[in-house]
């Protein structure tokens, strides 16, 4: 059963005697996509402003701190905060925002030294209390996550507290039928999540490249198209269980010499009964499938989507992700997208607003639904319990 009870704002305002002109340190996770230095997608920075707004609201000096990519040193200006930093400032005049944390390889590392200068002032005045709305980092034991609950009054913010008890819902409640829409590259990457849901799920829906090692398993030849070779005895095994796994019927075919993103390059719809053949590898759900798919998330209680169906950010590939997508925003169920690749592609098609949770987390998410915590729940958790 998970655990949602964490330490909230407003027990936090209690503890603090009030918000006004405390120092409060907000842990969000502002990791969005940029290109030539712009931001592609703003989902995170708008999720984080009902908290930025409540502090600001009742007077709180604001430091915003978050990672933002993989920079390869401590001063990569391709990953550096300013124009994440420019955005928020936009609707938060007054709020600070630090550099990125992994400009410090005390971040990733949980160093002392780095906890310790976060919790000191981050250069600044010290601070009164710390606030944790990063959910999509919440799996990470970096620094600004563990460390500043140990030693500071410490809350989590509305949007964390909104993911864990979405998650909360289609765990320990959710509508019948339940339906696991399944996507992405690899089974490994997914069998965790399987395994978990196996029990809970009536149905899961398979696409993505992950689909072509359950259809090898079945003895379907998938021509070049990705597989896992270690993971067929798994699929099999899956496919012979009590799980109900459906597959897609048919897909979109590229040549193998073909260039993904190449819009030149000859495509092919192939059917499942006649296989992919050599020399051609699938690269989208085809749209038998995903009317298949769309059908079954129709008639659905709860839906939770995982996964594009194909390589959507090829236009020629998008088809099938997108017709799921819509079918996720057109369904009475209750529609969950469980972050990374699904959210992208929601907000790309511009669905994001009729579906019931787009959750910024990506590995989070399926980390909070596989084992019921998060280290960054538990660290705000055991600060609730010792103060």
């Amino acid at each position: 059963m998970l655990d949602s009870h964490l330490p909230t704002l407003e027990e936090l305002e209690v503890k603090l005697g009030g918000i006004n002109g405390k120092r409060i340190i907000v842990r969000a996770d502002l990791n969005v996509p940029l290109s030539d230095g712009k931001i592609d997608d703003d989902l995170r920075i708008r999720e984080s402003g009902a908290t930025l707004n409540w502090l600001c609201d009742r007077g709180a000096s604001v430091v915003v701190c978050s990672h933002l990519g993989r920079p390869a040193s401590d001063n990569d200006q391709e990953f550096s905060m300013k124009p994440v930093r420019e955005r928020l400032l936009e609707n938060f005049p007054n709020v600070e925002v630090l550099e990125n944390l992994r400009f410090n390889n005390g971040e990733q590392k949980n160093g002392e030294d780095f906890v310790n200068y976060l919790i000191s002032g981050a250069g600044g005045d010290p601070f009164d209390a710390y606030v944790n709305d990063a959910f999509g980092a919440s799996h990470r034991e970096h620094a600004s996550i563990m460390g500043p609950p140990m030693h500071l009054p410490s809350a989590a913010g509305f949007l964390l507290l909104k993911e864990v008890r979405m998650v909360e819902k289609i765990l320990n409640n959710p509508k019948r039928p339940f339906v696991i829409v399944l996507g992405g590259s690899k089974v490994s990457d997914k069998l965790s999540l399987i395994e978990k849901m196996s029990d809970v799920a009536d149905e899961m829906l398979i696409g993505g490249g992950m689909c072509f090692t359950f259809l090898s398993a079945q003895g379907v030849s998938v021509g070049d198209s990705l597989l896992e070779s270690e993971m067929l005895d798994v699929c099999v095994d899956l496919l012979n269980s009590d799980i109900s796994i459906r597959l897609p019927l048919d897909f979109t075919a590229m040549g193998s010499d073909g260039q993904i993103g190449n819009p030149d390059i000859e495509t092919q719809v192939r059917q499942y009964g006649s296989s992919i053949p050599e020399s051609w590898m699938g690269l989208d759900i085809g749209p038998g499938s995903a009317v298949d798919f769309s059908d079954v998330i129709m008639e659905a209680g709860t839906v939770l989507w995982n996964g594009p169906m194909g390589v959507f950010e090829d236009p020629r590939f998008a088809a099938g992700t997108k017709t799921i997508a819509q079918a996720m925003s057109e369904t009475s169920a209750f529609t969950f997208v469980g972050g990374g690749d699904s959210a992208s592609a929601v907000n790309k098609f511009g669905l994001s607003d009729s579906i019931n949770h787009v959750s910024t987390g990506g590995g989070a998410t399926l980390e909070l639904i596989e084992k019921g915590d998060l280290p960054g729940l538990k660290v705000l958790r055991e600060s609730r319990i010792e103060s």
